[in-house]
């Protein structure tokens, strides 16, 4: 039987019973107040060693498979050329449960040594050390914003304490190979490549060690199979159309010859301008979440409720006859009294209604540069919590690996099976395709 008393904000328990008994008939109270250290997880162990024998069966079975397919080499004496042969030394693996140690069997073959074969695990690779949750899990902490001198806290807390191989010193070594990884990937051909529609956007960093704010120029594509795809990333300045034109000629000169029929984008200049020259045929069409942030900042704040919603009903009118309609109506109302508001909406509206232009299925796809907004989002989010990287280069490593890591939930388009109607150029009308008729 046991007895509680409480003092202050923690209870205090008086145990009546046998101390051999103590560690059994655990008090919940005192598992809320002491939480059993980490080799009295029983529920850990218990997996641990599960899987600890199921991986030394799967290893044993391997290798006797291996033996198997082998048992038909036999000397002059009728003996098996290929045996086994002990054990290989223990090895410590790191896991999601913790180290597990492992044993492989050795195998030897005793023929000549030109015809002699080793053997090589599947499950158990030559030095693996951590399984590749592990090594994914290393720059996924470090991407989502736990710095390198909280890694070795983090890592026990997730993994325990006795895992080695897990501290800051590894994300200074993934760096470097983050950084010719981006070398590479930024240098890949991109020959016979189609992309139907494509998305450009400029986001601003702060780097620690420099005064200026760092812009990335990133451009997203959609492929004829309507899938997204990251195209390109570079340092520019300030979204300049020198910038972007040297992008967009890195990217044709990569083997992009074939020009997209859509580009969606803000009202950045620099890009509009670098792409007439790169790509002159491609339409244009500029992103309202973008246009209608403009337009709102011209407005009394007491007056951008109502707007917002006018504008709205211009993007998401059904056809383009309507969405005119909205529009003129939010011009008379605003035009008399904020003339600028109305200026920065009316320069835009041919390439802010292009998407009438394309199927129906596309249109929530093209209205906004969101596919690359949506990303950044997370990119910004461990820029904040880091105070910004500590290079222009680290920088733009570290955008590539977080959209890369992105890309991964990328879903297809809507309608993806008419993108192969917008190759053919056949003419849509308010989103609706328009029968071809016969010669």
């Amino acid at each position: 039987m046991k007895k509680a008393a409480y003092f202050g904000r923690k209870w205090i328990i008086r145990n009546t019973i046998p101390k051999e008994y103590a560690t059994v008939h655990e008090s919940t109270i005192d598992r809320f107040i002491a939480p059993a250290p980490q080799s009295q997880d029983v529920m850990t162990e218990i997996l641990r060693a599960g899987a600890q024998k199921m991986l030394a069966d799967m290893i044993q079975q391997e290798v006797e498979d291996w033996l198997v397919q082998r048992a038909h080499l036999r000397d002059e004496q009728g003996r098996r050329q290929v045996v086994r042969n002990g054990y290989l030394p223990e090895r410590k693996i790191t896991t999601g449960l913790g180290p597990i140690e492992v044993q492989q069997p050795r195998v030897r073959d005793r023929r000549s040594a030109d015809q002699a074969e080793s053997f090589t695990s599947k499950i158990l690779p030559p030095y693996l050390r951590k399984t590749k949750s592990i090594e994914e899990l290393i720059p996924w902490l470090y991407l989502k914003g736990i710095s390198t001198g909280d890694f070795s806290e983090a890592l026990k807390a997730l993994v325990g304490p006795d895992c080695p191989g897990l501290s800051a010193t590894t994300v200074t070594r993934l760096k470097g190979v983050w950084e010719r990884e981006f070398q590479e990937w930024s240098k890949q051909s991109l020959e016979g490549k189609q992309y139907v529609y494509v998305w450009a956007d400029g986001v601003h960093f702060n780097i620690r060690l420099e005064e200026d704010r760092q812009c990335i120029l990133v451009l997203m594509g959609a492929t004829a199979d309507g899938k997204k795809e990251l195209i390109a990333i570079v340092d520019g300045f300030r979204e300049s159309e020198q910038s972007w034109k040297g992008l967009l000629l890195e990217v044709k000169a990569r083997g992009l010859t074939s020009a997209p029929k859509l580009a969606v984008g803000d009202g950045a200049l620099g890009f509009w301008k670098a792409l007439k020259q790169i790509y002159p045929t491609t339409r244009q069409q500029r992103c309202w979440v973008h246009k209608t942030a403009n337009v709102l900042d011209k407005l009394p704040k007491r007056l951008q409720p109502e707007a917002k919603q006018k504008l709205h009903e211009i993007w998401l009118s059904d056809t383009r006859e309507h969405a005119n309609e909205a529009f003129d109506l939010f011009v008379r109302t605003y035009e008399a009294k904020y003339p600028k508001a109305v200026e920065c909406l009316k320069k835009d509206r041919d390439v802010l209604l292009a998407f009438y232009d394309f199927p129906a299925e596309h249109w929530v796809h093209l209205r906004t540069t969101n596919p690359i907004e949506s990303t950044f989002a997370t990119v910004r989010l461990r820029t904040k919590r880091t105070k910004g990287s500590g290079s222009r280069t680290a920088c733009l490593t570290m955008v590539y690996k977080l959209m890369q890591s992105a890309s991964k939930k990328w879903r297809v388009l809507n309608g993806s099976q008419v993108l192969v109607e917008v190759l053919k150029g056949t003419v849509f009308i308010n989103g609706i395709m328009v029968p071809q008729v016969a010669a």
